[in-house]
């Protein structure tokens, strides 16, 4: 099993920062657009890493985040990943090139429309309520969702 973050920074023109993942081998996520994050190390607090991988991943320095969920990503083949999702909406430092993909700034009601998790679309959806803290479980085969739990309960798909 794997902790990871995964952050979406928040424009205050109300886009999310994106990476496309095109650049790493063998990656679960190849393709598709996700937020900036990545595994924990030895020691780190959900807070250290999303601070360490969001600098390391886009040149800033977060000064206002908020932890939002934790996600349970099963995906056949993969190690099972414990998301720790957060949203952050201020940062200092100028956005750099990313080795793992590409960055670009989406308009929030435009991200559905890019090749993203399908559980994903749940998650925004989350968010977009200001759902207080939350547990999300999502099981895929291949690229398609078979099952998800909203805090213990399984969600209709």
């Amino acid at each position: 099993m794997i902790n990871c973050t995964l952050c979406y920074l928040e424009s205050d023109r109300g886009e999310y920062l994106m990476l496309h993942r095109v650049k790493k081998q063998n990656d679960v996520n190849h393709d598709k657009w996700i937020g900036v994050g990545g595994k924990f190390e030895d020691g780190e607090s959900p807070e250290e890493c999303l601070l360490r991988e969001v600098e390391e991943e886009t040149g800033f320095t977060l000064t206002d985040y908020r932890y939002r969920g934790i996600i349970t990503f099963v995906a056949e083949g993969w190690p099972t990943e414990y998301i720790h999702l957060f949203t952050a909406a201020g940062w200092t430092g100028e956005m750099r090139e990313c080795d793992e993909g590409d960055l670009e700034w989406v308009p929030k009601d435009q991200v559905p429309n890019l090749p993203i998790w399908e559980g994903d679309k749940l998650f925004f959806q989350l968010l977009a309520e200001d759902r207080p803290f939350f547990s999300l479980k999502m099981c895929y085969q291949g690229d398609t969702m078979v099952y998800a739990a909203l805090d213990g309960k399984e969600l209709p798909l």
